[in-house]
């Protein structure tokens, strides 16, 4: 009697082995569930990381591209001069 006394208020009657493993295997869940949770996170820092370089690499682009614009228009200059000058 005094042992279903004990299970009814709450009282926990497993061996510490048992309660050890149980323990253990709440831990080994939460480690887990806390993997997949930092998995994640560095899937999203990949992300943002790749977004970012490839931002800065369309922006280089786009300097070189004017840059290079320049070039041809001061070319393209230089070249009617020389035109109008052989006249």
């Amino acid at each position: 009697m005094s042992n279903s006394n004990n299970q009814q208020f709450g009282q926990n009657t497993d061996s510490p082995e048992v309660f050890a493993a149980k323990l253990a295997l709440f831990g080994a869940a939460l480690s887990t569930l806390g993997d997949g949770i930092q998995t994640i996170a560095a899937g999203i820092a990949l992300q943002e990381l790749e977004k970012a370089n490839q931002k800065e690499s369309e922006d280089q682009r786009s300097e070189e591209m004017e840059k290079m614009q320049k070039q041809i228009d001061q070319l393209s200059k230089q070249i009617e001069k020389m035109e109008r000058n052989s006249r």
